[in-house]
């Protein structure tokens, strides 16, 4: 059996993570299928885009003007994201969001999740935390939202107390060798090898090519 080491960051509030994983996910299905040999183990790296953002959050249709520059920017980039979305067969609510969230709480939850859980745990809680957020229009910033998403995931919300402590800091997630902001970013064995929210298409070929690096290194090994 060959082990295929891949990683990818994101951020809670960035649709292109959202759309980018589901492409992952139908790719990683593809590479099964065509390649059962492989395992492929993944680690999900989170990356705070927004940490001068309020603990509180800002009003969300209010941020994207100020980011965009109006409202006729915001309606045609939230046109890009629906049309992607609905190509990666994503359910993405964005007229339920009210509110731009500072997500240092959420990252802190989901590092913590890490330690104490189940790698399908922990995929189904960035499922659940991404749904709370772009289907939901939860705030994820407020702790007690994230305490309920953790129940739901199966977690005991006292084990994330520390995480939620008042007080949180931004959150510096491990550095990639990249600009911090590079989400979605995908590597693997520790090398970069696609950056936004790709196609399967292109990330399923992107994979084939790293199993047959692994399995010419492991040959000459």
């Amino acid at each position: 059996m060959l082990t295929l080491n891949l990683e990818m960051t994101f951020d809670f509030i960035c649709p292109w993570c959202l759309i980018g994983k589901r492409n992952l996910d139908t790719a990683l299905q593809a590479l099964r299928r065509e390649r059962p040999d492989v395992d492929v183990r993944i680690n999900w790296l989170g990356l705070q885009l927004l940490p001068q953002i309020s603990l509180e959050g800002e009003p969300f249709a209010e941020f994207y003007v100020r980011r965009l520059g109006g409202k006729r920017a915001v309606r045609a980039r939230q046109t890009e994201v629906r049309n992607a979305a609905k190509k990666a067969g994503v359910e993405i609510d964005l007229e339920r969001i009210r509110t731009m969230p500072n997500t240092t709480y959420a990252h802190r939850v989901f590092a913590r999740a890490a330690q104490v859980g189940t790698e399908a745990q922990l995929e189904t809680l960035l499922e659940q935390m991404f749904r709370a957020h772009f289907v939901l229009g939860d705030d994820i910033g407020q702790r007690e939202s994230l305490r309920r998403i953790l129940r739901s995931c199966g977690y005991h919300a006292t084990d994330f107390e520390d995480a939620l402590a008042e007080g949180a800091s931004y959150f510096i997630g491990r550095r990639v060798g990249l600009a911090d902001s590079s989400v979605p970013l995908f590597l693997v064995e520790g090398r970069p090898f696609a950056l936004g929210a790709q196609s399967p298409e292109v990330l399923l070929t992107s994979l084939c090519r790293a199993v047959e690096r692994q399995r010419q290194a492991g040959q000459a090994a």
